[in-house]
């Protein structure tokens, strides 16, 4: 069969999870994208949110079999050979549509050809195809030895946050909030206590507004001499789904260059935001009134093409002490409204 070469390459990226306006949430997952010629396959698919069937949280054996079928050790799991190449986040389950294609091996080559759209067993081409994408020609030795890598490596992700600060009832909310979209979530005052295998278990510390500079520093300090690098997160405000967000972009792992959204602005009753390929992108407002207070306002959503955008916000919605979150289904960025 005739294709074109691609390279093909594999990294890590999310679905971000996070507490939604409409009080909704949404669940985090870490999986291993696809990226071909340089840029996530995922982006090629338009607005899709979807995650691949190689994800950390999937027990080893799962994720192992998973492998081994992209490799073609085993028969496709769907007629007419095919593959689940990106699926539900929320269940996986094929009744919710996923992206799947026809991949086979031409000697020593990989072919991947056909997506299409499908929520059956069999896939109609005409009507769901996705006309214009593929058909890849991946170089054997490249794709074996990404995809072999998998099964030496460890793949899951520290997804355990360590909250400090002494607003008890501020910090369970949102331990619970976290745990609710699947990150795990523990309360303390230190970590000076703490063994280093325990410290390795996080991947994000966050501090409170009441967390003091030497509570702050002492944090620091045990983790520099456990050996272990995470990512700290100044709480803005004492906001739970604000909060959910900053440790959402905090835990965000993907390359920087192969993110969809890449900056975000908020300044002079506007939001600047830049994305990098065709997606859908919400903007929402938290405001603490003066008696803190917290309101909250949808500002933005639509699909916006490649490139910088410049949104106007509603004046009442970011006025006094505001923080603007804007969110795509692969990222989440957050800002304080500069007064």
């Amino acid at each position: 069969m005739s294709a074109e070469y691609a390279t093909f390459g594999l990294a890590p990226a999310m679905r971000a999870g996070g507490v939604l306006a409409n009080g909704d949430y949404q669940v985090h997952r870490d999986f291993v994208d696809f990226i071909v010629d340089g840029r996530p396959l995922l982006f090629q698919l338009s607005d899709l949110d979807a995650v691949s069937p190689l994800a950390s949280d999937v027990p080893p054996a799962i994720f192992t079999a998973q492998v081994r079928s992209l490799l073609l050790e085993t028969d496709a799991p769907l007629p007419d050979g095919r593959f689940v190449v990106y699926g539900c986040p929320e269940c996986e389950d094929l009744m919710c549509g996923a992206v799947t294609a026809v991949i086979e091996r031409d000697g020593e080559d990989f072919i991947w050809r056909d997506f299409a759209w499908q929520t059956d067993q069999h896939a109609d081409l005409e009507l769901n195809g996705y006309h214009g994408i593929g058909p890849f020609r991946f170089r054997g030795p490249e794709y074996r030895q990404a995809l072999a890598g998998l099964l030496g490596d460890a793949v899951g992700t520290r997804r355990r946050v360590l909250l400090i600060g002494s607003r008890v009832a501020l910090l369970g909310k949102l331990a619970a909030a976290l745990r609710t979209i699947g990150i795990g979530a523990d309360i303390t005052d230190g970590a000076q206590d703490v063994p280093p295998d325990e410290l390795r278990a996080y991947g994000a510390v966050a501090f409170g507004r009441s967390a003091g500079e030497e509570q702050r520093a002492a944090v620091r300090r045990s983790f520099d001499r456990a050996g272990v690098e995470v990512a700290y997160v100044e709480g803005l405000a004492p906001i739970v789904p604000l909060l959910v967000a900053q440790i959402e972009h905090a835990l965000d792992r993907s390359p920087v260059e192969q993110r969809r959204l890449t900056r975000l602005v908020a300044a002079d009753g506007e939001a600047g935001v830049e994305i990098t390929s065709p997606c859908r992108v919400q903007l929402t407002a938290y405001r603490l009134d003066r008696l803190y207070r917290t309101h909250t306002h949808e500002l933005f959503d639509g699909v916006l093409e490649p490139g910088r955008h410049r949104i106007a916000l509603d004046g009442k919605a970011v006025k006094g002490e505001a923080f603007v979150v804007a969110r795509t289904s692969g990222s989440v960025l957050v800002e304080a409204m500069a007064r």
